[in-house]
């Protein structure tokens, strides 16, 4: 099975990581986050056969990319995420996306001015006074405010026409939702305790990049305020900061933020956590009986101690660049049992086994839980690593202790290398009884499971 290049040989380091922003819009020193970013509309990917002339993307040839090379090159990091996570649509073409740029931006700026007249107090964050960084965002956060009005104000008669156009439809459009006044301010409060407390210590939010801070805040307050099913809940900050840093401009992490949380918001919840915790269970009882046996004992089944590493995408376990690498890898959705691919042989596999069953032999396809994501093999593969000393910890505490203090310690090359090779061999072993007794004439037994394999899960 070809395996991913789990190196990214081009940059690693935390600033690079963020590259792309700064190159797109021009010099590298610290600042806060854009508005938006219409030149990315109409710039070009240059991964090899992804985009064509007109500015299409091949999703299936992004995605293959992402996870073959491990990622992408942190230069063209923020344009690929727009496209990964949905922002821009991959059949759209550079002028049909300079076009949906304006809309989205417009749109943003509604949202954003509904909730704020509906609770002019939040406009501003409460600050105690006591947090001098914090009172410095807002100095650098209202400077970018005042510079994006002047840049309104010297737009040309045909944009503002445009623009006014698009304003109107986007009232209409938002004209009915309506706010619970209590749930509103509930998340609101939560957000602010939780906003100071995002990693500053990374280099995004250093200097004149704390405002991005406030940014931040707006962009979870208006997430909150027309999504009232999802809201806001702890962690919601960390996730969201990732996507401003990679993209570096408020619109755009709110859009891309949005459609992840489409996908994503049932993890915020109690039963879709709790169902996620259940299938990591699963899956370690599957991969190791004796692991999973202890630690089901003592009522440490409850996995508490993976609740962060899922939730957040192992946002802290590894350096920060490589988690945001392994983030991108993950969201690639390649290594899934639920892939097209996997699909389209499992019809077959049915179709094949109703004409065996038809000739008279017997023989069954042991299933395959097509719920475990390639995410829980990464946690899978970080227990197992760690084997030897979780077998020593006798209670949830000192299992908490071991598993918190792994916290940027993990090697994300080596822990992929070993989720892929368990990711095979769950595989292998689901589908060993089924090409058992169907081998060609002209293939041995072990040659014919490679064939089966290559058709479900090798990249094409």
């Amino acid at each position: 099975m070809e395996a991913l290049n789990t190196g990214n040989p081009r940059q690693t380091s935390e600033e690079q990581s963020t590259a792309s922003s700064h190159q797109l819009h021009g010099g590298s020193q610290r600042r806060v986050a854009a508005i938006s970013s219409p030149a990315l509309a109409v710039a070009r990917l240059t991964l090899p056969r992804v985009m064509d002339a007109e500015g299409r993307v091949d999703e299936s040839r992004l995605r293959m990319h992402i996870f073959k090379n491990g990622g992408v090159c942190p230069s063209e990091r923020g344009l690929a995420w727009r496209f990964l996570f949905g922002m821009y649509p991959c059949g759209s073409t550079a002028l049909e996306r300079s076009l949906l740029q304006e809309q989205l931006v417009v749109r943003y700026q509604v949202m954003k001015r509904k909730w704020q007249h509906f609770l002019p107090s939040a406009m501003r964050m409460h600050l105690n006074g006591t947090d001098a960084e914090l009172l410095a965002a807002v100095r650098y956060f209202d400077q970018r405010q005042a510079q994006t009005q002047q840049q309104s104000q010297d737009r040309s008669e045909a944009v503002r026409v445009r623009m006014a156009f698009l304003e109107l439809q986007a009232q209409i459009l938002f004209e009915r939702v309506t706010f619970d006044r209590e749930e509103l301010q509930e998340a609101i409060r939560i957000i602010d305790k939780d906003v100071p407390r995002t990693n500053r210590d990374l280099s995004y939010y250093q200097n004149e990049g704390l405002g991005n801070l406030l940014v931040l805040r707006e962009i979870l307050i208006t997430y909150a305020a027309f999504h009232p099913e999802v809201s806001y809940a702890q962690g919601m900050n960390d996730l969201c900061s990732r996507f401003l840093e990679v993209l570096d401009c408020e619109v755009d992490t709110f859009w891309s933020f949005s459609c992840y949380m489409e996908k994503f918001s049932r993890d915020f919840r109690a039963d879709g956590l709790h169902r996620k915790i259940e299938l990591e269970a699963a899956l370690l009882k599957e991969l190791d009986p004796p692991l999973y046996a202890h630690l089901v004992k003592d009522n440490m089944e409850r996995f508490t101690f993976c609740h962060r590493w899922l939730l957040l995408g192992f946002q802290r376990e590894f350096e920060h660049s490589e988690a945001l690498r392994l983030f991108e890898i993950l969201s690639c959705d390649h290594l899934e049992l639920i892939s097209q691919q996997v699909d389209r042989a499992r019809y077959q596999e049915r179709v094949a086994q109703k004409f065996s069953t038809e000739d008279g032999s017997e023989s069954e396809l042991q299933a395959i839980n097509t719920d475990f994501t390639f995410e829980l093999f990464i946690c899978a593969a970080i227990l197992l690593e760690h084997r030897e000393s979780l077998l020593q910890c006798p209670d949830d505490v000192q299992l908490l202790q071991y598993t918190n203090g792994l916290q940027g310690t993990l090697d994300l090359n080596s822990i992929l290398k070993k989720a892929e090779n368990h990711f095979y061999n769950y595989c292998k072993r689901c589908a060993w009884d089924y090409t058992n007794g169907r081998c060609r004439p002209d293939r041995s037994k072990h040659e014919d499971f490679f064939y089966h394999l290559r058709s479900l899960f090798v990249l094409k």
